[in-house]
């Protein structure tokens, strides 16, 4: 590869390095081809041989090729286990084992346990599917797994590697995201190709494979159904009744409910709730959902939704996430007095980012054209009482300022590739 295409995606490397030998099995998740092998098999093992680590004492198997590389069957448990024990020549030094998509495996969890009860075994295993590797983490691995969570390029990640300008950098990333694969690929359809084939050949028939998905056509659809959808309010109910009327499919909600968690474990999309600002509570009904990466957003869509608005909404919630925040949308209730009648208000938030003990209220706002607008993307913000920190990015470039009322202004590039906002 060339060294100019070799992207280090250094905060992953950095949770990496400060997990090492801590005696618990790491676990990096992610979406399949977003980067979780790379990041092991070059990125961290360059980093470890450059420590010292001789190459003999880093094991790697890949549970995810169909290819006669090994001398033994590849998803067999026991040839496996023999295979990496057999390479294992001493008591007293290091090794490092990575196996990559372990969940192809079966009976993946003994292997996993066996290896990480020797204390100079570190172990590394990577997956795409959450079901039993994030939210059954604690009873997999005994309590002793450490997840994580890689996503597809952030803009910021994107704008570092190929040296764009700023302005051509986002035209490109807004449209076809962040898969690393892509930074090989110069021409358009090319890239067209790629994230189709994605979604296709690898995305949709592994969530039918691993669920055992009778009707792989209404995956299919859901998944376009949420593309399209990104950012609005909705729930599997009134999907269902989309589904129904668009494109002429009779399914029930619980199907539709069962269908999206199967998308969610597989890391395509991820789901906001909304949570009550003053009544500290959350809204069982209707959640926002957002594709894990917008290239493969507008790819599902045959590039068709081009709304700058929504695409920058989702880049920014991935933004977030990347960064490791919890996000949710924020509803902001009151009784105000209109036309002489009192009424009741909800408005909305668009982001509320969690991080420990960090709170942050964000607006996405593509433009402010007019002081109305202006008065519309801060009324939610003006009935926060707390004193947590409250952003509007702006779409368009301007220079950052705090206003009267404490709110910051920053424009979209400054707070997605500078660290001073969050």
């Amino acid at each position: 590869m060339n060294h100019d295409k070799y992207i280090q995606r250094d905060s992953y490397l950095k949770k990496l390095i400060i997990r090492k030998d801590n005696g618990e099995v790491k676990i990096i998740t992610g979406p399949r081809r977003c980067g979780k092998s790379w990041l092991l098999s070059h990125i961290y093992r360059d980093y470890l041989t450059a420590q010292g680590v001789p190459s003999e004492n880093i094991i790697a198997l890949d549970f995810d090729k169909d290819d006669d590389k090994y001398d033994f069957d590849i998803l067999d448990p026991k040839a496996v286990k023999n295979h990496i024990y057999s390479q294992i020549k001493s008591d007293t030094e290091n090794y490092y084992i990575f196996l990559d998509e372990i969940q192809e495996l079966e009976n993946f969890e003994r292997l996993v346990n066996g290896l990480n009860g020797h204390d100079n075994i570190d172990v590394y295993v990577t997956g795409s599917n959450s079901r039993f590797l994030s939210k059954d983490i604690r009873t997999i691995f005994r309590g002793r797994g450490d997840e994580i969570r890689v996503f597809p390029l952030s803009f910021r990640e994107f704008y570092r590697a190929l040296h764009y300008d700023v302005r051509e950098a986002w035209k490109v990333y807004s449209t076809f995201g962040g898969m690393p694969r892509l930074i090989h690929y110069t021409d358009d359809e090319q890239k067209i190709n790629y994230l189709q084939n994605l979604w296709d050949k690898t995305y949709i028939d592994d969530v039918v494979e691993r669920n055992k998905v009778r009707n792989e056509l209404a995956v299919s659809r859901l998944a376009t159904s949420l593309c399209s959808s990104i950012g609005s309010l909705t729930n599997p109910a009134r999907i269902a009744n989309t589904l129904e009327s668009v494109q002429k499919m009779k399914i029930d909600s619980k199907t539709v409910s069962s269908y999206i968690d199967y998308l969610e474990n597989a890391f395509l999309f991820e789901s906001a709730e909304r949570y009550d600002v003053k009544g500290r509570r959350y809204y069982e009904t209707n959640k926002k959902y957002y594709c894990i990466d917008i290239g493969l957003r507008n790819a599902r869509l045959n590039f068709r939704q081009q709304e700058p608005t929504h695409i920058m909404e989702n880049v920014l919630y991935n933004h977030l996430r990347v960064l490791g925040y919890l996000v949710d949308v924020g509803i902001v209730e009151s009784r105000e007095m209109k036309d002489g009648k009192m009424s009741y208000s909800q408005r909305e938030i668009d982001f509320i980012a969690n991080k420990g003990s960090r709170k942050y209220y964000i607006q996405s706002a593509y433009s402010i054209p007019s002081e109305e607008k202006r008065e519309q993307e801060l009324a939610s913000l003006l009935k926060i009482s707390d004193s947590f920190k409250k952003i509007v990015v702006v779409g368009d470039e301007i220079m950052p300022y705090t206003d009267d009322n404490g709110i910051y202004f920053t424009g979209l590039f400054d707070f997605l590739l500078k660290d001073e906002w969050l």
